[in-house]
């Protein structure tokens, strides 16, 4: 059975070492913190000359592998052998013979990232029946919130929800990206109140608390039309930092949820919240835009949003300016 995360990161600091972890799929993320754990933790740094070897995929052959994995550690118990970017090699069905008889003093690791190996091969069912296989799927965007909050909570930090989803909406579902203005957020906290908010994030990272998707989608839920305005307008003057597909995409999204919110009949905050896959927090939003946009209304606006998005990408469209094409879409949404 396929290993998780935890499972593999937890028997390596236990020193319960696999003679060999595949690590695929297209979230690079835990494959990285795996590997480099592997990497730097498994072996002392006076050990690893001799017994720790990285290849890469694209210089390197599935025999040439073999051949390595096969040899004795030279006075230690392990010897690491680690292959990056391992999508790149060539007749991988080959590595079965070696998994027939792994020698259990190499640790042989395979970073196959963005590609899974076919699950009918005799290659995945063999690394699947060791436990030896790890697959990293892309985390779907709207777990990314949650994912976030975790992420902090496991080091006693506290998230705004807003917060969450205004990162979700800059930062997009990549881990590594998130990470990485997360830990600069980290750094900037007061030690007596580590909470993240919006506020913090507008001077430490440069997303404006007031004029991104998050608000201008609250703003147009609630018809304050003042308030879209303003975004648009703010979006209209920073295209490069406010692109209009992304923007499509985000009202699409949230009407969407709407459409779907108007036919529930379990109207609970629970069961909404497991329904549309959103925060319980943000639950209430739904329930004030459904009083503002019909059902009528709300298949209108996801009409209108097909329309603009293709002229937003130059179909039957000759040549509107991104920020007038999102002028004239929120005003005919707020005008309904």
């Amino acid at each position: 059975m396929a290993a998780t995360y935890e499972e593999i990161i937890s028997d390596l600091k236990k020193r319960i070492f696999k003679p060999v972890y595949f690590l695929a799929g297209e979230e690079p993320y835990y494959i990285d913190l795996i590997t480099e754990y592997i990497e730097h933790k498994v072996l002392p740094e006076e050990e690893k000359a001799f017994n720790q070897i990285l290849y890469y995929g694209e210089d390197i052959t599935i025999s040439a592998i073999i051949d390595t994995a096969r040899r004795f550690p030279m006075m230690t118990s392990h010897q690491v052998v680690i292959i990056k970017e391992a999508q790149s090699l060539k007749k991988i069905d080959d590595l079965t013979i070696y998994l027939e008889k792994p020698l259990l003093s190499t640790i042989l690791v395979f970073c196959y990232k963005y590609k899974t190996l076919d699950k009918r091969t005799k290659l995945f069912k063999t690394l699947d029946a060791s436990g030896s296989y790890f697959e990293s799927a892309k985390i779907r965007d709207y777990l990314i919130p949650g994912w976030i909050e975790r992420y902090l909570m496991t080091r006693g930090i506290k998230t705004d929800p807003n917060a969450s989803a205004m990162l979700t909406e800059y930062l997009g579902t990549d881990l590594h990206k998130i990470v990485n203005e997360l830990d600069k957020l980290i750094i900037t906290l007061p030690e007596t109140k580590p909470v993240v908010t919006t506020a913090l994030i507008e001077k430490n990272i440069g997303i404006s608390k007031d004029y991104n998707n998050f608000e201008l989608l609250k703003a147009i839920g609630e018809k304050n039309i003042l308030k879209a305005n303003m975004i648009i307008h703010y979006f209209a003057n920073n295209p490069k930092d406010n692109p209009i597909t992304l923007t499509i995409a985000s009202i699409f999204g949230f009407f969407s949820k709407l459409l779907t919110y108007h036919y529930l009949s379990d109207k609970s905050k629970n069961n909404v919240a497991a329904v549309l896959k959103v925060n319980p927090y943000f639950v209430k939003d739904y329930e004030i835009s459904a009083a503002k946009y019909n059902v009528s209304k709300n298949v209108q606006i996801i009409s209108l949003l097909r329309t603009f998005d293709m002229r937003s990408k130059g179909y039957e469209d000759p040549g509107t300016e991104p920020g007038d094409l999102l002028k004239e879409l929120v005003y005919k949404i707020l005008h309904l």
